[in-house]
């Protein structure tokens, strides 16, 4: 067992980027993928336990919320989690901290990968992508500096009630989104899209992808693709994707890494 476990959801590699940035400071760290059901639940010889995750809709990023419930961590573990998001904090820190008490947590923003709502480059207040990564750079070595000094952040998540309403009815919104997913004669059939959706929700015929109902929104077929060929409806066929390039894709599809 590992000294630490990152417990990650990470949709176009951001915060899978964090994460291996925050594990490098801390040593000895198993990070664990959340696309699906994890391969580590039992954390309980684990001396610190956190979570990197994205904000989705106001909330928690496809199933984590019930894959977190799952996993078991012990009474004398010192726990923290991260959250990035675009505009708003939203619910997902709070939804963690009510099933695995936190005792640091913290926020950064960064720019949105959900370029079927607005261009990623739309972030409060502006910056660029490349300050954007500077600036979650930083903060991942200020985490991993509190996590070592076991850092109190002495309250708790906001409620943020509004945003659980919103990512309560995400389902609906992206089963119908779903239907408007294609790719265009840039496809190379290269199976990306196919390896890298978390809900196995697309596979390939005759060398393209077919979409199916079961969508989470996380994008990651859309941000990932080489070809840029995978659009929703005609909104995002000249928006900017907005992947992390520090990440490559077979690594979103591992079930743990680890850092020394």
């Amino acid at each position: 067992m590992s000294t630490n476990i990152i417990y990650c959801y990470s949709g176009s590699g951001h915060c899978l980027d964090m994460a291996k940035s925050i594990a490098r400071e801390l040593g000895d760290t198993d990070i664990v993928m959340m696309r699906s059901f994890p391969a580590k639940t039992d954390a309980r010889e684990a001396k610190r336990v956190g979570f990197v995750f994205s904000c989705m809709a106001g909330g928690l990023p496809g199933k984590m919320e019930e894959y977190v419930k799952a996993i078991q961590v012990s009474p004398d573990a010192y726990t923290f989690a991260v959250e990035q998001y675009a505009g708003y904090l939203g619910c997902g820190l709070r939804k963690i901290n009510d099933i695995v008490p936190l005792d640091y947590w913290t926020g950064v923003s960064n720019h949105s990968t959900a370029i079927w709502l607005m261009p990623h480059i739309l972030t409060f207040p502006p910056t660029t992508p490349k300050m954007a990564q500077k600036r979650v750079d930083h903060k991942a070595r200020t985490v991993a500096k509190a996590v070592l000094a076991g850092k109190r952040t002495g309250k708790n998540p906001p409620k943020a009630n509004l945003f659980e309403l919103m990512s309560n009815g995400l389902g609906k919104t992206n089963s119908k989104r779903v239907k408007k997913f294609a790719a265009n004669d840039s496809c190379i059939g290269c199976g990306t899209c196919e390896k890298v959706c978390p809900q196995k929700n697309i596979r390939l015929e005759n060398g393209k992808p077919v979409f199916g109902t079961d969508c989470i929104g996380c994008l990651s077929c859309v941000q990932l693709c080489p070809k840029q060929a995978i659009n929703i409806g005609k909104i995002t066929e000249k928006r900017e994707r907005f992947p992390n390039r520090k990440v490559q894709a077979r690594e979103l599809t591992e079930q743990i890494i680890h850092i020394d």
